[in-house]
């Protein structure tokens, strides 16, 4: 059982909702805290907030007073997606009181080991596939964080026979102060978030928080091939964990000879991996570094690696229409994420791009466009991809209002043996609450085409 006790009678302001908020401020309220939640969707509009009134917690919704402040908030647990420039934290930062996110509770509450993995891109990847890895392990696995359940409704299950599989933003890792992984992996650094951290520097400190805490008992994966991961890695004091796709590394995981090693040690051919992408091949040295490190079976490793073909809204697969191949990469929202993507493809592909403007150009983008012979744009950055598009001598660029009108279009301009990939290399907000959305409208209208 957890330590019920930790947080009985606390002064607790949770600020912000949505899954991490709502669930955060339960726990809390089950735990003995005297929770008030705070939201900035007006209480008439505000589901959450009423439900959770109606459980007995105290909610302020519509604005974020001050004042909140004043009744002996001892910890504020903040949800992730707010920013640090928002008033109400700054005034709270401003009087000493910890601002923390519900990772940070998870680590205090855990009796489950955690394996903690965080990189700018391939998270979702690489944590599904050390969840799998560790099934028939001698802890059970248990999945949580970005990818699904947050981890404040799973701490509440998990035992010392567990061991949790925590997907980590840096947003989250920003918001912890003892968080503690027994496991933890770092997968690539690239400049992402930065209307969130203002620098590349800050998001670097942030996500380099997932090994702040670890000592020399726990282990810390990294890629080697990246340098600015290297160098978080000559700060940490777990053992290291390196690797590479590019270096043998007898202490680390790695690829010599068409075949994937642990050490010494044979773990598979590359040839019988199904996953694809060149990129998945650092994901997959990743996960194989952490579940052995937590004492899965090389059994186990290879038959996960014999069968997992991808995760949903991450180069997902969607169907063959006409001997067009319809992927869903909804989950890119960076353009590395989108570059690995376009990488993964020898066919031509028609390209579906867009979304939330950050303010960046997508010049490092131009490199990979080379097999795309036709982009369609939308979103708030349309006109950007679309003048990048042209630079790089893609012959047809197309405009459409939303994703569904998207596929139609993509449809009328490919021919058989073309790849229609969704990969925005941009975030969802400015048309969807969320990249699952905008996945799921991308598969609905696909499926459509079939009809």
């Amino acid at each position: 059982m957890i330590n019920k006790e930790l947080y009985r009678g606390k002064n607790i302001l949770v600020l912000g909702l949505a899954k991490s908020g709502e669930a955060a401020a339960l726990l809390l309220h089950e735990l003995g805290a005297n929770v008030v939640v705070n939201d900035a969707l007006p209480y008439e509009e505000n589901a959450q907030a009423r439900a959770l009134e109606a459980k007995g917690l105290k909610v302020v919704c519509g604005d974020h007073p001050l004042s909140l402040l004043d009744d002996g908030v001892e910890l504020v647990v903040k949800n992730p997606g707010i920013p640090y420039h928002n008033d109400l934290v700054k005034e709270a930062m401003a009087r000493s009181i910890s601002v923390v996110t519900e990772v940070e509770l998870t680590s205090h509450l855990s009796e489950a080991e955690i394996i903690a993995i965080t990189g700018s891109n391939g998270k979702t990847t690489t944590t599904t596939l050390v969840f799998e890895m560790l099934k028939n392990s001698p802890k059970t696995p248990l999945i949580a964080g970005n990818i699904g359940t947050v981890s404040c409704e799973v701490v509440k299950e998990a035992t010392n026979e567990d061991v949790m599989v925590l997907e980590a933003s840096s947003f989250q890792l920003l918001g912890t102060e003892a968080f503690h992984p027994k496991v933890s992996v770092l997968l690539n650094l690239f400049d992402a978030h930065l209307d969130y951290h203002g620098t590349k520097e800050e998001y670097i400190r942030a996500k380099a928080k997932i090994t702040a805490n670890q000592t020399e008992q726990d282990q810390f994966i990294y890629n080697a091939d990246d340098e600015l991961v290297s160098k978080v890695a000559s700060t940490t004091k777990a053992k290291t964990i390196p690797f590479s796709t590019k270096q043998v590394l007898l202490e680390g995981v790695y690829v010599k000879d068409n075949k994937i090693y642990f050490g010494k040690e044979e773990i598979v051919e590359l040839a019988d991996v199904v996953l694809p992408g060149a990129h998945n091949v650092e994901n997959i040295l990743a996960a194989v570094g952490a579940a052995m490190s937590m004492g899965a079976s090389k059994q186990q490793i290879k038959e996960v690696l014999h069968t997992f073909s991808g995760v949903e809204h991450r180069l997902q697969f969607v169907t063959k229409i006409k001997d067009r191949l319809f992927y869903n990469d909804s989950k890119a929202t960076n353009i590395l994420a989108a570059k690995k993507a376009l990488e993964a493809f020898d066919q031509p592909v028609i390209l579906l791009a867009g979304g939330l403007d950050r303010g960046n150009e997508f010049d490092e983008l131009a490199s990979s466009l080379s097999n795309v012979k036709a982009l369609v744009a939308f979103g708030e950055t349309k006109e950007k991809l679309a003048a990048t598009a042209k630079q790089s001598n893609v012959r047809e660029v197309q405009f459409a209002n939303r994703v569904e009108d998207a596929v139609e279009l993509a449809y009328q301009l490919s021919n058989e043996g073309d790849v229609v990939l969704l990969s925005p290399a941009c975030a969802s907000w400015d048309q969807y609450k969320t990249f699952e959305e905008r996945g799921n409208e991308f598969v609905t209208a696909v499926r459509a085409l079939q009809l």
